[in-house]
């Protein structure tokens, strides 16, 4: 049994041992193939970095040639380019060089032509002074003396030329205004469209008969008085036949108490109560009348949105005239002269029709206030809301303020052409004849002036003055001094046309 196990031990022994010994040759076969293998695999790789790295440097090679050859070339291109700016610096430092040398030559010759100059200068002024010198012998005058006189010379021929051009220019000026001033007027005159001949306000009611005064005047002047309160209109019943006479300041009152006057007529039944009655049915129809004309003026003239107290007091000169014209007329005919006008010129068109529209709004109340129309009708428009641009328009119309714009003018020129068109207003015999008077005694104030004659019913004043005191030049200052001295002192529709006449007459006897 032990040997058994000892034989056993040791042929287990000896297995171990000898696959010991196989397994160490085995792994040392396996090690030395690896080993070469990877000596293999290492010079290969050699074998390859090596050809790899003479691709490379060949490559390097080839690159540095190539930008060599680019240097190489661009370096001889900038040295192309730098040889060509020497050439061309060296040209131009020769042609400095000749124009330098030219200069110089220049410089040299004009020295020279100045120092010529400067002697001959030096002969001259010794000739002049020569010259001056016989001259003073010959004249007997110094040299001063002699400058004086020229001076004065040419002063005079120098004003004289003046005085021509001055002329000259104000006729030009004159010729193309007055030509674009008739082309306005002429346009506006053609479109305007009314009537010529003037209305007028009578304030005479006519009677059936003279014992129909008698029932005005009534039992101890009852009726009358109790006419003239409720009215404030003065009746004059006097020798007139079939007529009774108004008399009032305010043309509205004047007209209440002609149309209840007439209704009472027409009635027959007068008496205080009745006469109170009619007179204030009358002023009611009158009321609405004013308030009815003053719209109707607005639309007419082509100004909405009055107030309605500027239309009430607008209305009010339809029972107002001017030497016969009506005022309510007047005002509608300026506001369309106005717009034409402003439209031609290119004025605001607007404000110059509603100002003309109410240039005379004051008349309907210059009997209860203090002042003149003109500045009574601006502070009425202000108080009701009209612009102030059209307030100026009205308070300017008569100068009672500087015009201070363009429109206001044009308000000024309706208003003139209005008032002065033939048949508008009526002029009596005694003030047309003091006013040629005014004229021909003004013209004949001035200094030189022989006669005077107003002619053209006062559009026009020709003057004769004396010749041998007045030349040429100074018959036209004299047009010019008259012409100012009537627009500041007379009062006059239209325009004057002042006319100097001077005639020479030289008179010689054949013996």
């Amino acid at each position: 049994m032990p040997v058994a196990i000892v034989m056993s031990a040791v042929i287990g022994v000896l297995a171990l041992a000898i696959g010991a010994l196989l397994g160490y040759t085995l792994r040392r076969r396996i090690t030395q193939g690896q080993v070469e293998a990877a000596e293999r695999d290492a010079t290969r790789i050699l074998t390859e970095a090596q050809t790899k790295e003479k691709e490379v440097l060949l490559e390097a090679k080839e690159e540095a040639l190539r930008i060599r050859a680019q240097v190489d070339a661009e370096l001889k291109e900038r040295r192309g380019e730098v040889l060509r700016l020497e050439e061309r610096l060296a040209h131009r430092e020769e042609n400095l060089d000749r124009k330098l040398e030219n200069l110089e030559r220049r410089d040299h010759a004009l020295d020279e032509k100045e120092e010529d100059l400067d002697q001959t200068k030096r002969e001259l002024e010794e000739l002049r002074k020569k010259q001056i010198e016989e001259i003073e012998k010959v004249s007997g005058l110094t040299s001063q003396e002699a400058r004086d006189v020229l001076l004065s010379e040419i002063e005079v021929e120098i004003r004289e030329e003046a005085n021509r051009r001055v002329r000259q220019m104000e006729a030009a000026v004159k010729d193309e205004a007055d030509e674009r001033a008739r082309d306005i007027l002429a346009t506006v005159m053609q479109r305007l469209n009314t009537d010529v001949v003037s209305e007028t306000t009578v304030s005479v009611v006519p009677i059936p008969s003279d014992d129909m005064k008698g029932r005005i005047i009534g039992r101890e002047g009852r009726n009358i008085r109790a006419l003239e309160n409720a009215t404030g209109v003065d009746l004059i019943i006097d020798d007139t036949p079939d007529a009774v006479t108004l008399s009032a300041f305010d043309p509205v009152r004047r007209e209440v108490a002609r149309q209840a006057l007439t209704k009472l007529v027409m009635d027959g039944r007068i008496h205080p109560t009745r006469i109170e009655e009619v007179v204030e049915k009358a002023r009611q129809e009158i009321d609405a009348g004013i308030r009815a004309a003053g719209e109707e003026a607005a639309i007419e003239a082509a100004c909405p949105g009055l107030h309605p107290e500027i239309l009430k007091n607008l209305g009010r000169l339809k029972y107002r005239t001017s030497y016969g014209q009506n005022q309510l007329k007047h005002a509608v005919e300026s506001a369309h002269v106005a717009a034409m006008i402003a439209k031609e010129i290119g004025a605001d068109e607007n404000v110059a029709r509603r100002g003309a529209l109410l240039h005379d709004l004051g008349k309907s109340i210059d009997h209860e206030v203090e002042g003149t129309h003109a500045l009574i009708g601006a502070d009425l428009a202000k108080r009701y809301g009209v612009s102030a641009a059209v307030a100026h328009c009205i308070a300017a119309h008569h100068d009672e303020e500087e015009p201070r714009t363009v429109e206001a003018i044009v308000v000024q020129i309706a208003d003139a052409i209005s008032g002065s068109r033939p048949g508008a207003r009526m002029e009596t015999l005694e003030h047309y004849i003091k006013r040629l008077e005014a004229l021909e005694s003004l013209a004949s104030s001035f200094e030189g002036v022989e006669k005077s004659f107003a002619i053209q019913a006062g559009r026009e004043v020709r003057i004769i003055v004396k010749p041998e005191e007045i030349d040429d030049l100074e018959a036209a200052r004299l047009a010019r001094d008259i012409s100012r001295k009537i627009e500041e002192s007379l009062e006059y529709p239209g325009q004057i046309k002042v006319t100097v006449v001077r005639e020479t007459r030289a008179v010689e006897y054949a013996k």
